[in-house]
């Protein structure tokens, strides 16, 4: 009986462990394998290079990331953590746990930025637009951007570097640094110039730094691509006949105010190597990032024998184009009769 009765009380204490021990693996598990983040977390969570374990816990915890950050602390030091802190832009999802978390961060398991850049003008907008979809500081890309000594390793200067750039959407790590990021572009640049662009480049006896800076004239001329081979063709005529190119968007560009309407004669005079009033040939840069379907007009320009062109006196964008300058006095007349008419006198 004696004998029956301790077999009772010990299988009554094994029971007891037994439901306890569950009851305490059902609650670690809760905490660290169960889905754990906060409902107003963020979509990613951004470790920028640099952090320490410390600071990694405190843009957690400020963010408001996870619902227990104290059981994220104790799994992530038994599973060391501290020491394989991978920088990047990470994806965060309603159903990941403590455990997934902290396996994405150990591992570098990062989403890649799907960087866009297009309408740029200038190097500080460039720079500018980079920094705000990459972790790359703007300073550093436009110091880069004019260090001509660093620029020759790639074959450019600071006057035509932004000829580098393609237009495009790029799938890049948000962490990719300053140096990094110009290897890439190199590399894009150098896909984007294929043989058969080349060929038509060298046929039109131009380099690819210079089919940039005439497609960038040819885009602020005009946007509307179904007119800018035309346009190209134009320019491509006054240069093979050495005539200055006379292009209002340079002078635009010179004055650094690209919205004027109206070009005065008094403009035509400003001292600039971007007045190609007064210099032959082309700028030595573009004046902005031209798109990759306007560097394509440009090459597969229209031939015809047009010399003059002036924007319509409908204001629709399009032009009026003139072999003769007779005929190009006649749209130009028309032209500064509707600006008159409708009081632009800027």
């Amino acid at each position: 009986m004696r004998r029956k009765k301790s077999i009772i009380i010990i299988l009554s204490i094994l029971f007891i462990l037994i439901i306890t021990t569950a009851g305490i693996a059902y609650n670690y598990y809760n905490q660290f394998f169960k889905p754990g983040l906060h409902p107003n977390a963020p979509e990613y969570l951004y470790i920028p290079t640099g952090t320490t374990y410390t600071e990694l816990i405190h843009l957690i915890e400020k963010q408001q990331i996870l619902e227990n950050a104290d059981a994220f602390q104790t799994l992530a030091k038994h599973k060391k953590l501290a020491d394989h802190i991978h920088p990047g832009r990470y994806k965060l999802d309603s159903l990941m746990s403590n455990n997934d978390l902290i396996n994405k961060i150990r591992s570098g398991n990062q989403e890649p930025v799907h960087l866009i850049f297009n309408n740029i003008r200038n190097k500080e907008q460039l720079a500018q637009k980079i920094a705000s979809q990459l972790e790359v500081d703007s300073l550093s890309l436009l110091t880069l951007l004019n260090n001509n000594n660093f620029l020759s390793h790639y074959g450019f200067t600071s006057e035509n570097i932004l000829s580098m750039f393609i237009p495009n959407t790029y799938q890049l790590y948000w962490n990719t640094s300053d140096t990094a990021f110009f290897k890439r572009m190199f590399k894009e640049h150098q896909n984007f110039w294929t043989k058969q662009r080349l060929q038509k480049a060298e046929a039109i006896d131009l380099s690819p730094i210079e089919i940039s800076i005439l497609a960038a004239i040819v885009e602020e001329e005009n946007h509307k691509t179904d007119e800018q081979p035309r346009i190209a063709g134009v320019y491509i005529n006054r240069l093979k006949r050495g005539m200055l190119l006379q292009a209002d968007p340079t002078i635009k560009y010179a004055l650094n105010n690209p919205g004027i309407k109206r070009i005065l004669l008094s403009d035509l005079e400003i001292d600039s190597p971007y007045n190609t009033y007064k210099n032959t040939g082309l700028p030595p840069g573009p004046i902005r990032i031209p798109e990759a379907s306007t560097i394509d007009a440009v090459l597969n320009f229209e031939k015809h024998k047009y010399l003059y062109m002036c924007a319509k006196d409908d204001f629709s964008g399009y032009h009026n184009f003139a072999v003769s300058p007779h005929q190009h006095a006649i749209n130009a007349r028309k032209y500064h009769q509707a600006l008159r008419r409708n009081k632009i006198k800027r």
